[in-house]
């Protein structure tokens, strides 16, 4: 990882604590696909416990797993007993954790971690959570060697990810800095998520009694480490609709808001400025959603920007919130099997650098994106904290985003597990 980078993992030979993972909210529907990843493919000395309120359920899932898992620890602790969150902090390389909505269920948990020097791994998709623990526990970390890295699914890690190897390949062809980079994606079959929702919910209920908190999240740069040093590139709409051709001269059709571009967008900002802006000191970063090149796709674009703009306002309306709460999926539900393997996505970038070359990048993995593909990247991430040391990018610690904790050790990891991570090379200039 290129950039200004601080000085080296000042824990590299810190091995002797009981645990190499463990996994909090096993007994979860992500939970339990995230465990039956890891006893699929962690190396056979991986060291891995189930944690979470009941020893029962914990039971139940750990005898799932087949025999490789069945000597795992089982650890209980409520989401907010921090005691018992300090003993599992205390006693592991590596935390991950599936229990949101975050605001909700994780601020003792990073919070034991960022102590204990612990290095944490979320899925954590909100804002105000997210800049809370950088708040809190940057300063901490930092101190303690802590890597705490939020939004290793689906939401960032394609996102972040994919503009890390932009850049990558960028410097690879002396083609200067990132100037504009859109993801856009191009394929998606999954089901809906239970937990997106009810923390789509938890974040909208602490934006009503909260203004500065609405505004906060409502700003390009929230997670930034200094907003006031980030570059001024007017209005930044996460949620527009966006001429194809103004992306990318081979697209076609008008692109659809993204639903998780608010979050997306504000994990790769904190990616650029937590290395000095290497990225591109004046990066234009969005993302959108192809919905075809047919004639239909202005309709069809428009559709979704009114179809998101309408849950959201009905999320925040209690009316229609009761309506929607018995329409929406509940926390904990998931897709069944077949659409679960059957899912995949595919995000093409599409980048000028400040010297007109156009770049383009692949992140693209099968299985639901939300379940199936989130597990692995969640798991990968975790083994890639508490095995591959050495690979890291060098860093004290702190509140992290996956580009700047994991970068190309999780690249490697996500391609050994079968996920495409590609880059295409400069071809001409804009």
């Amino acid at each position: 990882m290129a950039g200004n980078q601080p000085d080296a993992d000042p824990r590299p030979g810190d091995r002797d604590r009981e645990l190499d993972i463990v996994v909090y909210g096993a007994t979860g529907f992500v939970g339990r696909l995230v465990a039956a990843h890891l006893a699929r493919s962690a190396p056979e000395k991986t060291r891995i416990a189930l944690a979470g309120r009941s020893r029962p359920r914990l039971e139940t899932v750990r005898s799932g797993l087949g025999e490789r898992a069945g000597d795992w620890p089982l650890l209980v602790a409520e989401a907010d007993d921090r005691e018992a969150l300090e003993r599992i902090a205390g006693a592991a390389h590596v935390v991950l954790t599936t229990v949101g909505p975050y605001g909700k269920y994780g601020k003792e948990l990073v919070a034991a971690c960022a102590r204990a020097g612990t290095d944490y791994a979320d899925l954590c998709g909100e804002v105000l959570f997210v800049r809370d623990c950088i708040d809190a526990h940057h300063g901490q970390a930092r101190a303690t060697g802590a890597r705490i890295v939020n939004a290793c699914g689906f939401d960032s890690v394609p996102s972040d990810l994919g503009v890390h190897l932009l850049h990558e390949r960028a410097r690879a062809e002396d083609a200067g800095e990132l100037a504009e980079v859109t993801l856009v994606l191009t394929a998606l079959r999954g089901g809906f998520s239970g937990g997106t929702i009810d923390s789509l919910r938890h974040q909208i209920d602490v934006m009503k009694r909260d203004p500065a908190a609405r505004r906060l999240a409502a700003h390009p740069y929230a997670l930034s480490p200094d907003r006031s040093a980030e570059p001024r590139l007017g209005r930044q709409s996460d949620l527009a609709r966006i001429p194809a051709r103004e992306v990318s001269p081979a697209l076609r059709g008008t692109l659809a808001p993204f639903v998780m571009a608010p979050f997306n967008t504000r994990v790769v900002r904190r990616s650029n400025a937590l290395l000095g802006h290497a990225y591109g000191s004046g990066l234009r970063y969005r993302e959108a959603m192809s919905v075809g090149t047919s004639p239909l796709s202005p309709l069809l674009a428009a559709g979704v920007q009114a179809g998101l703009g309408a849950l959201t306002a009905g999320l925040a309306l209690p009316p229609t919130r009761w309506a929607l709460d018995r329409l929406l999926p509940k926390p904990g539900d998931g897709p069944g099997e077949k659409l679960r393997r059957e899912g995949h996505f595919t995000a093409d970038f599409f980048a000028r650098t400040t010297t007109g070359a156009r770049l383009t990048a692949r992140v693209r993995a099968q299985g639901d994106p939300g379940y199936a593909a989130t597990a692995v990247m969640l798991g990968e991430a975790a083994l890639a904290l508490a095995l591959d040391r050495a690979a890291l990018p060098p860093t004290p610690g702190g509140v992290l985003t996956p580009a700047t904790a994991l970068g190309d050790a999780l690249v490697t990891r996500l391609r050994a597990a079968g996920m495409t991570l590609t880059t295409g090379a400069a071809s001409g200039r804009a």
